[in-house]
């Protein structure tokens, strides 16, 4: 993104911001750094229910529910912001800005290409009719945009984006039009910024990428993910890593038994699964097997105690007949996974499943994700109850909202706990056992040492 020519009158710069944000950790991360940016501008951050000069969204377009929202956050930001300048940036603004020039109130629209230049430039800017457009097509080689960040303001959890871009071109995912080319961060860096982060008092940090797995592909030299990670855990350190959504081919041998000898990693997969019918994952791109995957969350659970899994899945694809639901139900029903993220199915436009034929009807998609939340239910219980009686090391978080002397927290195997307490507890390590099952996690009793 080049701020020449871009038609912006020298005005004075806004004072109040606040930047609105949907979708994926990469775009958390990436909020966090528009708004250490514009605060190092001079410019002053306000809460969701301040008045503001400049708002950025931060936008989503992965399903049509997400397009939606992030339309939904446009317009409620120009309602609530009367006089503001209103930036629309993200995946939408990358792959569909024309969409969003319809929006009256709408002054700027960037996409994820130079994001990291967008506070230099909206922050001296003004308004615009029509709305101004950034956005550029990514090519076939891009860098990638190191941008650090000292914090995620209240957050006990810290994300580190060290991953961009996607080409898996799965049939259904709009993704890689609105990402680029894979792009890593140098692993040097990586752990300089983790090094930082842990100066800063974390004690957890997510690694996360728009596909984490291809981390180093384009780097050469041998880098990859179990090899940074491998560097990562050879140094002593007091927090804890965990690591964001994988694609089934991506998780190896060697990264299971690092998971599973480390006291660094968090015992903690999440997947992508998307369908358990090998005939839908042809037609999805997806280049594994019902057989493969199963071997693969076997082989986990063997090698790695009280592992928590969890997985993505897609319903109501083209073509996605009663029997291949059952195949996908009945995998996830018989597989010791954990729990599970249900995503019905929607045309993207650009995207080739738009055009299949055999489009599943709206009403069989919902009562089918239906199923599929209910067993979500059933399993996360199942594996809760599996863990009373052990202890974990806990990362609190703070009161228990609507609770009262109860604090939150989140074990390194991604399970909520809450224990009663007399006195606040945040960004500590505090070992608990577990004692109760209860409808969002279980309660514990703290231990002493």
């Amino acid at each position: 993104m080049d701020k020449k020519g871009i038609g912006f009158k020298c005005c004075k710069m806004s004072k109040a911001f606040k930047v609105i944000t949907l979708g994926c950790k990469v775009n958390q991360y990436e909020s966090a750094s528009l708004e250490e940016s514009l605060v190092s501008k001079g410019c002053r951050k306000v809460g969701t229910d301040g008045s503001a000069d400049l708002v950025i969204i931060n936008t989503c377009i992965v399903t049509a529910k997400a397009s939606y929202q992030s339309r939904q956050a446009i317009r409620r930001a120009i309602r609530e912001n009367p006089g503001a300048i209103i930036t629309v940036t993200g995946c939408y603004g990358q792959v569909y800005p024309d969409e969003l020039t319809g929006i009256k109130g709408v002054d700027v629209i960037s996409g994820n290409k130079g994001k990291d230049s967008l506070p230099e430039i909206v922050a001296h800017g003004s308004h615009q009719d029509p709305p101004l457009v950034l956005q550029e097509d990514f090519g076939v080689s891009y860098p990638f945009e190191h941008t650090k960040i000292k914090g995620f303001g209240g957050r006990t959890r810290a994300f580190l984006k060290v991953q961009d871009g996607c080409d898996c071109f799965c049939s259904y995912c709009i993704v890689p039009r609105a990402r680029g080319p894979i792009r890593s961060l140098e692993p040097e860096k990586v752990i300089g910024d983790m090094d930082d982060l842990e100066r800063n008092g974390y004690r957890e940090v997510v690694l996360t990428g728009v596909n984490l797995g291809r981390y180093g592909s384009d780097l050469g030299k041998g880098i990859n993910l179990t090899r940074l990670l491998t560097e990562i855990n050879n140094k002593r350190r007091a927090l804890r890593i965990r690591l964001s959504s994988l694609e089934p081919t991506e998780i190896d041998r060697e990264l299971i038994e690092l998971m599973g000898a480390s006291d660094l990693l968090c015992r903690h997969f999440h997947i992508s699964l998307q369908s358990g019918d090998d005939s839908v994952l042809r037609r999805m791109n997806r280049h594994y097997t019902a057989e493969v995957f199963t071997a693969l969350v076997k082989n986990i659970v063997k090698q790695i105690p009280r592992v928590s899994i969890g997985i993505d899945v897609l319903v109501g694809f083209p073509g996605e007949t009663q029997s291949a639901f059952h195949n996908t139900f009945s995998l996830l029903e018989e597989l010791p996974v954990t729990y599970m993220h249900v995503f019905p199915f929607s045309k993207r436009k650009g995207t080739a499943a738009a055009r299949f034929p055999e489009q599943i009807d709206h009403k069989m998609i919902r009562e089918r994700a239906l199923l599929l939340r209910r067993l979500d239910k059933q399993k996360r219980k199942a594996f809760w109850s599996t863990l009373v009686g052990d202890t974990f090391q806990v990362l609190t978080e703070g009161w228990n909202p609507r609770e009262k002397n109860v604090i939150r927290g989140l074990s390194d195997n991604y399970v909520r706990f809450t224990f009663s307490s007399r006195k606040t507890s945040t960004n500590e390590m505090v070992k608990i056992q577990a004692t109760k099952v209860t409808e969002k996690g279980i309660n514990g009793l703290p231990i002493a040492g």
